[in-house]
């Protein structure tokens, strides 16, 4: 991909991390976005309750994984950068 690829990726992606960060915020919880790899994956970090609740890898990858591949089909995963 090429930077200006990239950086327009990149845009939409933190656009739907901020569309999503109040669901998560209700909660106690947070997400921030980290990077965005060439192989199309999302890098974020789960923080507050999320960085430690039981629930968070379900909460990943069934609420705000398909969220953001809703939005960006291209996207291929969203991984948390910090393990749980």
């Amino acid at each position: 991909m090429t930077a200006e690829e990239r950086q327009i990726l990149e845009a939409k992606v933190k656009s739907a991390v901020e569309q999503i960060r109040p669901y998560l915020q209700e909660d106690g919880g947070d997400i921030a976005f980290v990077s965005l790899t060439d192989d199309y994956v999302v890098n974020v970090e789960l923080q507050g309750h999320c960085g430690s609740c039981p629930h968070a890898m379900v909460t990943l990858k069934q609420n705000v994984q398909l969220a953001i591949q809703d939005a960006i089909p291209e996207i291929k995963s969203v991984e948390n950068v910090r393990p749980l």
